[in-house]
């Protein structure tokens, strides 16, 4: 199978740089697959799993908050708000974050923020579901 350039950013860092042979990512219309050759596209980037195999055949699995992603011909570039490997993702810690939203949404008090406290569920919740906890 044909390879292509797979580039990854966060503003924090270059996440990914390599060859892979296909990609996968949640875009905010859906779910969206690129393999060689694709069609040049440009789509924003929902809280989801972007999945990828590697030019090794490795299937690799990354949390992502958002962002965008742009398609060339045989290059995909994500920029992406956050973006994590699902083996690097401290679970103790998105547990913890989840905790922290459910209370906030239960208890509905005044000055809470109730899209921010939503949003904050849905990324602790992706980032349990890619380590696999959920």
């Amino acid at each position: 199978m044909a390879d292509f350039q797979l580039d990854i950013v966060t503003p924090e860092k270059r996440v990914y740089s390599g060859a892979v042979e296909r990609f996968q990512g949640p875009g905010t219309e859906g779910s969206f697959g690129v393999l060689a050759r694709h069609a040049p596209l440009l789509t924003s980037l929902h809280i989801g799993q972007i999945t990828f195999l590697d030019a090794a055949g490795k299937a690799r699995r990354m949390a992502t908050s958002g962002g965008f992603a742009e398609v060339g011909r045989n290059q995909v570039t994500v920029l992406a708000e956050t973006a994590e490997f699902a083996e690097e993702i401290d679970r103790a810690r998105a547990q913890a974050a989840r905790s922290r939203a459910q209370e906030r949404l239960e208890k509905k008090e005044e000055g809470v923020d109730q899209a921010r406290a939503e949003a904050a569920l849905a990324r602790a919740l992706n980032r349990l579901r890619v380590s696999g906890v959920l």
